[in-house]
């Protein structure tokens, strides 16, 4: 059954939003969505841009982006077949947030390292 938005709190332990929460703080969802920002990509383009993620994680996580409407998949059929991603209305939500929150951590992280740094010489 479906609740007004208002209804939702996502501080509470059983509030559905947090699996929201739970996906877009996941880092391989969070670069993916900053990956196809600028448009649609072939399947294996983020994993060219994104260091890091495996060819097993990137399908895991699309698949799972897929499955929560921020992405759609489109096969083409062409040998060998042809796989674009691109983001959905819904994913299209995410992206005043997604590259604000990069751009923080990259901005920000030499900052959190001297903080962290300070915090672990503490006696």
């Amino acid at each position: 059954m479906s609740r007004p938005w208002a209804a939702y709190n996502a501080c509470l332990a059983a509030c559905p939003a947090r699996e929201l929460l739970d996906t877009i703080s996941d880092r391989w969802v969070s670069l993916i969505l900053n990956a196809l920002s600028d448009g649609p990509l072939r399947y294996s383009d983020p994993g060219r841009v994104i260091a890091g993620i495996s060819q097993k994680m990137l399908t895991q996580t699309l698949r799972g982006m897929e499955r929560d409407g921020l992405v759609s998949r489109t096969a083409t059929s062409s040998v060998p077949v042809r796989v674009d991603y691109a983001l959905t209305e819904l994913g299209r939500g995410l992206q005043p947030v997604m590259p604000a929150i990069k751009t923080w951590a990259e901005s920000n992280i030499e900052r959190v390292h001297g903080a962290r740094q300070a915090y672990d010489s503490r006696p």
